[in-house]
């Protein structure tokens, strides 16, 4: 009698332990499905994140395009400008004066490129052309051998786009001349450091100006910082993330 008792006692227990283990189950599964809504939501927003950061990057892209264009079209103007000066150097063997107005008139032109453009030490490649200028205008060197010496600046010039490296000059920093390291890359960007910590770059403005401006973000700071010791290590070549002047 008892053993039977035991028996349909133990019988009855069985529904209820299983309904325990499948409510178990629901809340589990519930859990579960709560965690894979979450991680599809991450996931989701870390492709946003993805796809907006590619939108920024080909917008960048197209605009260091556009300036890449720009520089190599200011060098074929150069380019050409050498090539009018050498015809007009062979054409004018026989009477120099008539080559003085022509180089005196492009290196005009010359001068204005610089003192508009790329701001890499402007007052020494200007005092190079002021220098050739007198030297034409006081007779001191032949208009001939000018036309060559003239060349060989421009050429300086084309060489300048296609260097990068790690300089020193002074720049206009907040309305006062501040001396500075410079981190020259092509005639593209131009990122400096000072000695009392600063850092940013060259950015040229709506009139075609370029204008010293500090960076505020600290991780702007570090992403210079890394291209300076780069520089340093003459690692010249690689993949930097870098604050884009441009935008």
């Amino acid at each position: 009698m008892l053993t039977g008792l035991f028996i349909a006692s133990g019988i009855s227990s069985i529904p209820s332990v299983n309904a325990s283990s499948l409510e178990n189950m629901a809340k589990s599964l519930a859990k579960i499905r709560g965690e894979v809504e979450t991680l599809q939501t991450q996931l989701d927003i870390e492709k946003e994140k993805h796809a907006n950061q590619i939108t920024a990057l080909s917008s960048q892209l197209a605009d260091l395009s556009v300036e890449e264009r720009r520089q190599k079209t200011t060098i074929e103007k150069l380019e050409h400008t050498l090539e009018k000066l050498s015809q007009a150097s062979q054409q004018a063997e026989q009477s120099s004066e008539q080559l003085k107005p022509v180089l005196l008139k492009a290196l005009v032109h010359y001068k204005q490129y610089v003192l508009n453009g790329y701001p890499f030490r402007i007052e020494d490649r200007i005092k190079a052309i002021e220098t050739l200028e007198d030297n034409i205008a006081r007779q001191l060197v032949d208009p001939n051998k000018a036309v060559n010496q003239a060349w060989a600046l421009i050429e300086d010039e084309i060489r300048l786009s296609k260097e990068n490296g790690l300089y020193q000059q002074a720049i206009s920093l907040d309305g006062e001349k501040v001396l500075a390291d410079i981190a020259k890359i092509g005639t593209v960007f131009l990122f400096f450091q000072t000695r009392d910590n600063r850092a940013g770059m060259a950015r040229p403005s709506e009139d075609g100006r370029w204008k010293f401006e500090t960076v505020a973000a600290a991780s702007d700071t570090e992403r210079i910082a890394r291209l300076f010791d780069a520089l340093k290590k003459q690692i010249r070549q690689g993949y930097f993330e870098l604050p884009n002047p441009l935008k």
